[in-house]
């Protein structure tokens, strides 16, 4: 019997490629001679680079017409026996269609963000577990997946390290943490001023330093963190998503909201410090084996449970007060200062 050839579709944002990770791990522990090409957002295909599971990247340029063509084109070559599609929307749903698989795997219309998409799956699921690794999971289970633990292969190039490397003697860094304010949504962020807030508390009870990370178009925030922290001031430093990869590997701990990097960092086997409000961090929280290796912190009284993309700040967030969130650190890594 010939291997399967599957295509795998989740074209971004960074957290959510991360968590289809083990779903393609899966897959390959599962079918070790099958093609498995993953379809991606351009802005992404770096976090999918040199990952032994899968055969091949394609950089989804949906730019243009002729870029679309080009990759509908690439896809329908590769002859798919199943497309998977993690991702739920229209533009996901219509790449695994146009891809000529025969099966197509993606959830219900009930859980999709855009319901309507489901229509274009041959197989419909509803996910099991609580968390959105174990959704995806669900999908890859069902096109004959075993139940296996879970794996993030991320690969990191000797000149993200060595770039890393060279940041960090600039700013005569060695042991060091990581604070990340950026967010896709407000409403899931917490406040710069807070951030500093908290570098400053912990530089003056354990000499702690911490590297602000941020990305184009968010330096006034990174600012913010620098003026609020006080002296001295942690580095803000801007790295391209190859190099950040370097940089969370080495964090002794980061801090950040519901957000690429925290997930990136967990992936990473990096200790997070995972602060909530309208996400719930059963869902949506750091993955791990090991749920003592990361602190979650959330105020259950002042939240409602929502994955609406707020444009304001969340009473949810701005409850977590700088107090809080220095005492879980001291409680989980103050001893090792």
């Amino acid at each position: 019997m010939a291997d399967p050839r599957f295509l795998l579709v989740r074209l971004g944002s960074m957290g959510d490629v991360i968590h289809a990770l083990p779903a393609a791990s899966a897959l390959r522990d599962t079918f070790p001679g099958a093609r498995i090409d993953w379809a991606v957002d351009p802005k992404w295909a770096r976090l999918l680079e040199g990952n032994p599971d899968v055969t091949e990247v394609i950089p989804a340029d949906r730019k243009s017409a002729s870029g679309v063509a080009a990759t509908i084109l690439k896809m329908r070559a590769a002859k798919y026996t199943c497309a998977i599609d993690f991702q739920a929307l229209y533009k996901s749903a219509l790449l695994a269609f146009a891809s000529g698989a025969p099966r197509r795997v993606g959830f219900q219309s009930s859980y999709a963000r855009e319901g309507l998409a489901s229509l274009l799956y041959t197989d419909r699921l509803n996910p099991r577990g609580g968390h959105k690794v174990d959704h995806n999971l669900t999908l890859a289970e069902s096109a004959g997946a075993k139940k296996l633990p879970a794996r993030f292969p991320i690969a990191i190039r000797p000149e993200d390290e060595e770039r890393v490397e060279r940041e960090l003697s600039a700013h005569a860094l060695e042991d060091f943490y990581v604070l990340n304010p950026g967010g896709g949504w407000l409403s899931k962020c917490w406040p710069a001023r807070r951030y500093g807030e908290l570098h400053r508390v912990l530089a003056e009870r354990y000499g702690w330093r911490g590297v602000v990370t941020f990305g184009p178009g968010e330096e006034g925030l990174a600012r913010q963190v620098v003026r609020a922290a006080g002296d001295p001031a942690p580095a803000a430093i801007l790295l391209g998503l190859g190099p950040l990869m370097a940089l969370m590997r080495r964090a002794k701990f980061v801090v950040s909201a519901d957000t690429g990097p925290l997930h990136l960092a967990a992936a990473l086997d990096t200790p997070v410090a995972g602060l909530f409000g309208p996400t719930d961090p059963v869902r949506n929280g750091p993955y791990s084996a090991d749920a003592s290796r990361h602190v979650v912190l959330r105020n259950p009284q002042n939240c409602e449970t929502t994955y609406r993309r707020g444009k304001t700040w969340s009473p949810a967030m701005l409850s977590i007060g700088v107090p809080q969130v220095v005492e879980a650190i001291a409680r989980r890594w103050g001893k090792d200062s």
